[in-house]
C-alpha cells in the first residue's frame, strides 16, 4: 500500500548544472531512550529491513552461549552478521562455523546464488566448480542459525532438529524472531510478515524502532544483560573483521574498518540501513522509497556520519568521498555528481 504523503528527497544526481534523478526517502535518527533526534519522511509506517537487522538476529548466538561453546571466532561472529559477496574466504569461514557444529553445508537452507563479487564468480568458472549454498550472501547468517540450535536441540539429534529451521514456528526461528521483537520494542504479531530472500521470515518494522533497536544496540540500555553483552560482542568481532561484514571495497567494510567500534553499519536489501553510534548512544535508520542501495542510501548513511559524529571522530575527506561522489562514464571523464540533496545537507 503506498502511503499518503511524499517522502523528501534525500539524493540527486546531477548532470550538465541540472539535476537529471532524485531518490526520496526517510530516516530516523532516535537515542536509546527512544527520544526522537532526527527524522524525515514517514518513519511510523512498517518497512521491511531485510538484512539490516542480521546483528539483531545473531543476538541469540551470542547470546545463548552457543558462540562461546564452539569458540566463534571475530570472523566467524562478523559472518554470523554478513550480506558478504561469496568470496573465498567467505566461503570457507561459513564451513568452519558448520564444522564446529558438527555439520556441512548440506544442512543450510538459505539456497545458492553465485557470489556477488566478480572475481569469485570468475575464478569458480574457472575451475569450473558450481556455485553453492556456502556463496550465498546469507551464509554466515544461517550458519549462525546451526550453531544456535547446537544449544537449542537438547537430545534431539542436531540433523533432524535443523530440518525446517527457516519456518517462522521452528525453535531457532522463534528465539531470533523474539530477539527482534525485544530489540525493536515492536510487537512484531501487529505487522506484516513476508518470506525474505534467504527464506527465513521477513518482519516489517518501523524505522523508528528500528532506529531504537540500533540505538539499543550502541548502547546496551533497554536490552536484556545477556543481549546488551551479544551485541557488544558482535560489533567488536565486525570493527575487528569488517571484510567478513561484506565484502572487497564495499561500503559496510569500509565503514566499519575506517571508524571500527566507533560506527557499526548494515545495510539491507530495498533501500535499507541501520547504525549504531556507540559514543552517542544513537541509532539509524533509513529507507530509500526507491528500493535503491548503493546509489542512494549510501549517501544519505555517510552525509548523516558526518553530521552526528563527533568533530574529533569526522574524516571529511573519507566521508565527504561517500556522500558526495564523482560520476563517471566509460573513459573515466566525470560526467556528474552524486550527492546529499539540500534538505538533508540543512535537516
Amino acid at each position: 500500500m503506498m502511503h499518503d504523503r511524499a517522502d523528501p528527497i534525500l539524493v540527486q544526481a546531477t548532470r550538465g548544472g541540472i539535476v537529471e534523478s532524485f531518490h526520496r526517502g526517510a530516516l530516523a535518527v532516535v537515542d536509546a531512550g527512544g527520544g526522537l533526534v532526527l527524522s524525515m519522511g514517514e518513519i511510523e509506517r512498517p518497512i521491511f529491513p531485510r538484512s539490516a537487522i542480521k546483528l539483531l538476529q545473531a543476538l541469540p548466538l551470542v547470546a545463548s552461549g552457543a558462540a562461546e561453546a564452539l569458540a566463534l571466532n571475530d570472523e566467524e561472529l562478523a559472518l554470523a552478521c554478513a550480506s558478504h559477496s561469496g568470496e573465498e574466504a567467505h566461503a570457507r569461514t561459513a564451513a568452519g562455523m558448520l564444522a564446529k557444529a558438527g555439520v556441512d553445508a548440506s544442512v543450510l537452507e538459505c539456497g545458492v546464488h553465485w557470489p556477488y563479487d566478480e572475481d569469485a564468480q570468475r575464478e569458480l568458472v574457472r575451475r569450473g566448480e558450481p556455485a553453492s549454498v556456502l556463496h550465498n550472501n546469507c551464509s554466515g547468517k544461517h550458519s549462525g542459525f546451526v550453531c544456535l540450535a547446537c544449544r537449542m536441540n537438547g537430545d534431539q539429534p542436531l540433523r533432524g532438529f535443523l530440518s525446517g529451521y527457516v519456518q517462522p514456528e521452528h525453535p531457532v526461528m522463534r528465539e531470533v524472531s523474539a530477539a527482534l521483537q525485544a530489540a525493536t520494542g515492536w510487537d512484531l504479531s501487529k505487522s506484516a510478515r513476508g518470506i525474505d530472500g534467504c527464506s527465513i521470515p521477513a518482519h516489517a518494522v518501523p524505522l523508528r524502532h528500528l532506529a531504537l533497536a540500533y540505538a539499543r544496540v550502541a548502547s546496551g540500555q533497554g536490552l536484556s544483560p545477556q543481549h546488551a553483552r551479544a551485541a557488544k560482542r558482535l560489533r567488536q568481532a565486525v570493527a575487528r573483521a569488517p571484510f567478513f561484514t561484506s565484502g572487497t571495497g564495499k561500503f559496510d567494510a569500509r565503514v566499519n574498518g575506517h571508524f571500527g567500534e566507533r560506527v557499526y553499519c548494515k545495510v539491507g536489501a530495498e533501500g535499507v540501513h541501520c547504525a549504531a553510534l556507540p559514543q552517542l548512544g544513537l541509532g539509524i535508520a533509513i529507507k530509500m522509497d526507491d528500493g535503491n542501495n548503493s546509489r542512494a542510501c549510501e549517501v544519505v548513511l555517510a552525509a548523516l556520519l558526518h553530521r552526528l559524529l563527533p568533530p574529533a571522530d569526522v574524516d571529511a575527506a573519507f566521508l565527504g568521498g561517500l556522500s558526495d561522489q564523482a560520476l563517471r562514464n566509460r573513459n573515466r571523464i566525470e560526467v556528474g555528481r552524486l550527492q546529499a540533496a539540500a534538505a538533508l545537507a540543512s535537516a
